[in-house]
Formats: structure tokens, sequence, C-alpha cells
């Protein structure tokens, strides 16, 4: 695990100084060691976290003829059996890492290697004979990957974006669209970040980039597709999900340093912990939770906790140290993420960091199995109509009665209301804030294409897979953990797991009212009940109650801010902190979307 980083431009001077600022600027991604590569179109760059052979692990690494140059950001988890193929086939290894295999099989495959892999990665393999730089993230997106484009041309990559601004001639410029469509989602779900000229190279993908020309070509080497199979057996499938659950907790906890577990309580962290606990026998796992002032899952962390008999910890956070903590989780998120249980996350990898180096969390589950409550709300809508003509409903959503927003839905398709797990802003009440240049709000039809035929359900999974969780859930994860230089490591997001989750049909989902079904089967004869039939939890922040009359000083922040002030109605922000602090409305996730907009401007614009 680490940070990388590379310099693609040659009009960029003094190369080796270029690249030791930008990696030095991602460190806490890497506090054991550093490495670099230096040549005349290039410069590579990485910072290490070691994890696996920490002696012999150091990049970068070369092939043996000395062709190719690797700097891997990552974990692949099937390494030990692609090293045997490898050694069976007349491979040599000069080390027992992860990195010195992935070499050897892109030295044989090429950009076809990343197919076979299990894990999750940012790489860059550097070809000095063809001059060619190859770039890749892994299948769901866990791993950040961001290129600087400057003109046509690519000018620089970083696993995180604040390495840019290190760089003489990068504009720190603000790209509006990007705000516009945070204000619906609660992140940035373009291509394109918050700084213009730079973006993310998409989960799934590898790019080429040609260094004497300058030509770049990006390719998709993985794509997740539901396929819902209606002829499977419910009591095989179930084994079969204990069992693959049970592989890849076991794959993920291959380390050469203490491995722990995050404990929300709910059913995904439960079946992560108890299996950890499972494979590591007598030796207690150490897990931890997190817990904000009246709002704790203490107590049912501990219920799941105390049978396994985990070494448990629990944080807890009050509001003051809460709202102090937003400026450093913002820097370390690049772009702003709404979310406020991301500054949890950031408490508990830092208490998590004093005793372990590796967490195993339950993030994609939810999206994978079908989890999110959401998800049911189709299945509801068909038997209202069943009962309801859509006309009739159509009409109900006019007229101010309990129950209109169901009824709206009901009424509508699938793709004139789901825009993922998360909406803020409604377009109306968006536009009414904002009072920028117009900007062109995200277009999930090409999801909502590639989804057709699936039953809206499901669909609602394909489009969370795609958007929220590689922009929210998993961008949140990955940099509040290496903010503290701590791995977080994610089993259900594992490639074989998910090719169950995408062959499972409707009704092993979802069924009278239950959410992930064949998945809490799964576990029955694991898992206490309690734990098992548990709604999901996640790490919940009373932001409602914090958001008071005492919190002047945060509100300041807002409409005195600089792009606010020129991009937004500030008077209808005034209005919403009123209709808030009186009490007549909860717009707490209002006022935290545009506080943490105001402390990224003046983090990482306002000079």
């Amino acid at each position: 695990m680490c940070g990388i980083t590379g310099i693609t431009d040659t009009q960029i001077e003094k190369l080796e100084e270029a690249i030791q600022k930008m990696t030095k600027v991602i460190a806490h991604r890497g506090p054991d060691d550093d490495g670099f590569f230096v040549g005349p179109k290039v410069a590579l760059g990485m910072r290490r976290l070691a994890i696996i052979d920490l002696e012999r692990g150091r990049q970068p690494m070369s092939s043996s003829d000395g062709r190719y140059l690797i700097f891997f950001n990552g974990e692949i988890y099937n390494y030990k059996e692609l090293k045997r193929e490898l050694e069976k086939a007349g491979e040599s290894f000069a080390t027992e890492s992860d990195t010195e295999v992935l070499l050897r099989l892109f030295e044989r495959e090429g950009a076809e290697c990343f197919k076979r892999l299990r894990g999750m990665f940012a790489v860059a393999i550097y070809d000095t004979k063809a001059e060619r730089l190859v770039l890749a993230r892994d299948p769901f997106g866990i791993k950040p990957l961001y290129y600087w484009k400057r003109g046509n041309k690519i000018a620089a990559f970083s696993s995180e974006i604040k390495s840019f601004l290190s760089l003489k001639g990068f504009q720190r410029e603000v790209n509006d669209a990007a705000v516009w469509n945070y204000l619906s989602y609660q992140y940035n779900p373009l291509e394109e970040t918050f700084f213009k000229g730079v973006f993310k190279l998409p989960p799934g993908h590898f790019m080429t980039i040609d260094l004497a020309t300058g030509v770049f070509e990006t390719k998709r080497f993985y794509a997740f597709e539901f396929k819902p199979d209606e002829a499977q057996d419910e009591g095989e499938t179930k084994e079969d999900i204990l069992r693959a659950m049970k592989d890849s907790v076991r794959h993920h906890m291959i380390a050469d340093v203490p491995v722990g577990s995050f404990l929300s309580g709910g059913i995904d962290s439960s079946i992560i912990a108890t299996l950890m606990q499972e494979i590591r026998g007598d030796k207690s796992v150490k897990t931890f939770t997190v817990g904000f002032g009246s709002v704790s899952e203490g107590l049912q962390a501990k219920e799941t906790a105390a049978p396994l008999g985990t070494d448990h910890a629990e944080v807890s956070v009050g509001p003051d140290e809460y709202f102090d903590a937003l400026q450093k989780a913002v820097y370390h998120f690049d772009e702003p993420v709404a979310d406020p249980s991301a500054i949890g996350l950031y408490f508990l990898a830092r208490e998590a960091r004093k005793s372990v180096k590796v967490v195993l969390s339950g993030e994609g589950a939810d999206e994978l199995f079908g989890g999110y409550n959401v998800y049911l709300a189709p299945i509801a809508a068909a038997k209202l109509r069943n009962i309801v003509p859509r006309f009739l409903l159509k009409i109900a959503t006019y007229l101010p009665v309990r129950g209109r927003e169901y009824a709206s839905r009901a009424a509508s398709k699938l793709e004139e209301w789901y825009i993922g797990n998360a909406r803020v802003f409604m377009p109306n009440e968006a536009r009414k804030v904002w009072k920028g240049k117009p900007q062109e709000s995200v277009r999930l039809s090409s999801l909502y294409a590639e989804a057709k035929g699936l039953s809206d359900s499901t669909t609602m999974q394909y489009i969370d897979i795609n958007t929220w969780l590689v922009g929210d859930i998993l961008a949140k994860a990955d940099k509040m953990t290496m903010a503290h230089s701590l791995e977080l490591r994610v089993p259900f997001l594992d490639v074989e797991v998910a090719k169950l989750a995408a062959a499972l049909p409707d009704r092993f989902k979802w069924r009278d009212g239950v959410t992930k079904y064949l998945l809490r089967e799964a576990f029955a004869s694991v898992l206490p009940e309690s734990t098992r039939t548990r709604k999901k939890l996640g790490f919940p922040t009373p932001l409602r109650e914090w958001l008071d009359t005492s919190r002047g000083e945060l509100y300041g922040l807002i409409v005195g801010n600089d792009y606010i002030a020129g991009h937004f109605d500030t008077k209808e922000i005034k209005r919403i902190i009123g209709e808030h602090v009186s009490r007549r409305r909860d717009n707490s996730r209002k006022i935290y979307l545009l506080l943490m907009l105001a402390i990224w401007y003046n983090t990482f614009i306002r000079q």
C-alpha cells in the first residue's frame, strides 16, 4: 500500500525536484519509505506503507532485463496463486511481495493481466523500451488515481489531487459543473474533478500514454454486470455466499503486519469481524467502532464483539471535536464530500492506527446484495399501482397531503427521480440557490440503458455501484483511513464475491420487506440473531442537533465565502439556515454540504 505520482510533461522544469515535491505531499499514504525514477521524458515517485514483505518489497521494482518499472499502490489478494502459476511457467522471484508478481504477470500478458487480479490497486508501469506508460485502476475504484490534463496531453498523475498544486503551471480553477452536480449528489459524480483540468481514471480502466508523442488512450478491462439467474437453488446459493465470503476474508487478511476490523454493529461489518475471528482462532481480533454523543452504535457493536471475544474499542466524538476536524478532513478529501459519517471514519482510523496497520470493513455489501431500504421502494410502488391508477397518483403529487413524495415516486419512471443513494438539493431547490452560470446536470441515461431489462430495484443497485459507491462510499473510506496511514480493505468488493452477487435474482435480495435477504440467511448459524436481523446502521451522526444556534461561526463561514458569495444566492442560504435554527425544518444536510464546499474553497483555492 502506498501512494504513487508521476510527471509526463517535459515542459515542467527540474523534473527530479518536481516529482519529489509531488510525492512529499502524499507522505501520509506511505510513511515507511519512498522511491523515485527520473528519465528524460518521465518522472515517477511513490510513498510506501509496508504491509507485505516488509524488507524486500521496496519500489520501484524493475524486470530482470530492466525494461519495465512498476510503481504500485494497493494489494493483490490472489498473488500467491498467481505466483505459483508463474513459477510453474519458469519464472523466479526475488521477493515475497505482490508487487513483483504483478510485474512478472504484466511482462507476460501486458494490460490483459489486470483482468486476472483480485484486489485493489492504482498502478503505473513504465516500458522503457517502447517509451510507454500504463496506468490502471481496480475494478470498483477502491483506490484513487487522478491525472492532470494540460491541453490535449497528460501532464501528471497522482493518488491525490493535492500533489498537482506543487507543480509550476498548475492553475487552481474551480470546475463549476462539479459544484453544481455536488448540490444534488453530495459528492462530485463527474469524471472531471472540482479542479478544472484534473480527472479521475474510471474504475476498471487502464490508460496507455505514448511518452514520445503524448498521445494517450483509455480502455476498460472490467465491467460489472447484473445477470440474475432465476434457476438458482436457494440453499446451494446460500452456501456459496458463505463459502465465498470466508474465502474473501481469508485472502484480505494476508499481511505481515497487524490486521483489525471496523465494527459498526450492522450485519456487514459483523460478518467480516466474525469470519476474521474464526480464521484467527484463539488470538483476539481488534475491532473498532465510533459513536457521536447521544447517537452511538456501541451497544450494538458490543453485542457482536462480546460473544466473539474480539478486543473491542469504541471512540466517542463530541460536536466541538467533530467540527474542529472538518478542515483536516477536507484537506485529505481533495474534493468536498458532504457525507457526515465520513468524519466518523476519520476519528475511527486515527484510533485504529494506534494498534493496527490494516483494517477490514463492510463497504460494498449494500450495493452488491441490495441492502439499502430505498431499493424496496419500487416493490412497494408496484403494489400501490395495482390498487391506485397511475393518473390518480400523478394528481396526488400536487396535493398537500401526507405521502405526496411516495405517490410521486410510484407515479414516475425510475429514471425520473433516482440519481443514487443520496440527494440533498432537489432540482428546483438547486436552481433557486445557484446564481452562477447555468451548468448541465449529470445524465445517467447511459447507465440506465446498460441496465435495460433489469428490475427497478436491481437497476438502482447498478446506478449506485457506478456512482455512489465510488464517488462517496469508497472515496471517504480511502481518504479518511490513509490520512492516518491506515490501509482499509473491503472483502465484499472482491471480484469473486461480486460474481455471486451479480447472479442473484430479486427474490434472494428482498423478501417481505427484508433487505439483503439471502446474505442474512447465509450467516444464520454464524451471527447472533439480533445482529443478523438488524437494520442498516452505518455511523449515524446527530447533525441536526449539532447544527444549532451555537454554530454561528460556521454559518458565517458559509455566507462569507468568496465562491459562495459569487455563485449562490446568500439570501436563500440565510433562509435555509434560519429555517433550521428555528427548528421549522431539518436543513442540516443542505447546510453541511455548503459548509464543506466553503471549507474546501478556503483550503485549496483562496490564496
